[in-house]
């Protein structure tokens, strides 16, 4: 099961990204997780490039389920 928490923050310059305090709250306190970054560059390319994230995460279609034994 995936789930995905969403949040902006500020870059300052640091390599390091501030996780805001009821975001870490949300988050297991062991294992893994998938971290991306998306960097607003223009307003319409962000859009579609969170669009086609949420639709990558979201389950399969029944034509694409043939392919679940695969994975």
């Amino acid at each position: 099961m995936t789930k995905t928490i969403e949040f902006e923050t500020e870059l300052t310059g640091s390599q390091t990204l501030r996780i805001p305090p009821e975001v870490a709250a949300a988050l297991p306190p062991m294992g893994k997780v998938t971290i991306v970054v998306f960097v607003d560059m223009d307003p319409e390319d962000t859009a579609w490039r969170k669009a086609a994230y949420e639709q990558f995460l979201s389950d399969d279609s029944e034509e694409d389920a043939v392919y679940d034994k695969y994975r």
